[in-house]
């Protein structure tokens, strides 16, 4: 079974003004994965070609089962919090897709920070004042080739510290799930503190970001119980995002 996980810049091509939605479904359709966790996506956004990227994505994937969750709700200059999972309208968040069976959904909210925080933006001499959003993780029990296995698919805020509360508090929400258990996503964290707060295995190893010559791994495949890779996972230069999508085939331990 492949598992893919794709923090997509809503289908924007570094140093484009605006994102291609044609390229979209041929980028998805490449990654050829079973299982596939997706963040930064838009509903109906101008930017986007005012296209559904989780419905094209699952077209273009043959997935049976598919779910959005909102972050932000309505358009980019006059965002609001997304606080309700099943918000309608234009938004942009994570999603989660399958080609085999989903026998489960579960959204878990993630600890948000209060108030504003100070942050220094790469080039930048001076920090900038930012506003944490809600954070959610997006939970399926798939029924795949290899047995029943949970997905968990998020994307986590990127103010140092609270990503970390955020995965401890994911590690928590979904310690009454069936194993194995595998935590997909952008956690905004290195390998080390990603494996050493959930006490997980990777399931691959290598940098994602920036996509144009990747230096840092953000983006992870983490596995809690009986799977193992089948071989060396990868990070795939889309041509889309800032980041590198992560790949890994995977089978029963």
């Amino acid at each position: 079974m492949r598992l893919a996980s794709f923090n997509a810049l809503h289908g924007l091509r570094p140093g484009d003004d605006a994102a291609d939605p044609s390229r979209w479904p041929d980028v998805v359709a490449a990654l050829d994965a079973d299982v596939l966790a997706l963040q930064e996506v838009d509903r109906a956004q101008p930017r986007s070609g005012g296209v559904d990227m989780t419905a094209v994505a699952a077209d273009a994937l043959g997935a049976t089962d598919a779910r959005f969750v909102p972050t932000l709700l309505g358009r980019p200059g006059r965002w609001r919090d997304a606080r309700d999972p099943g918000a309608d309208g234009p938004a942009h968040g994570i999603a989660l897709l399958s080609r085999h069976p989903v026998t489960e959904w579960r959204t878990v909210a993630l600890p948000q920070r209060a108030g504003r925080t100070w942050v220094r933006g790469a080039g930048r001499l001076l920090p900038r004042p930012h506003r944490d959003r809600p954070r959610h993780a997006l939970v399926a029990v798939v029924d795949s080739p290899v047995g029943a296995v949970t997905v968990v698919a998020t994307h986590l805020t990127y103010l140092r510290g609270q990503n970390v509360a955020q995965l401890r508090h994911l590690v928590a929400a979904t310690a009454d799930l069936p194993r194995p258990l595998v935590l997909l996503g952008d956690l905004n964290v290195g390998p080390s503190t990603a494996t050493g707060i959930t006490g997980w295995t990777a399931l691959v190893t290598a940098p994602t970001y920036p996509s144009h010559g990747p230096t840092v791994q953000i983006d992870h495949a983490l596995v809690d119980g009986p799977l193992r890779a089948v071989t060396p996972g990868r990070a795939v230069d889309t041509g889309l995002s800032d980041h590198r999508a992560l790949v890994v085939d995977v089978t029963q331990a």
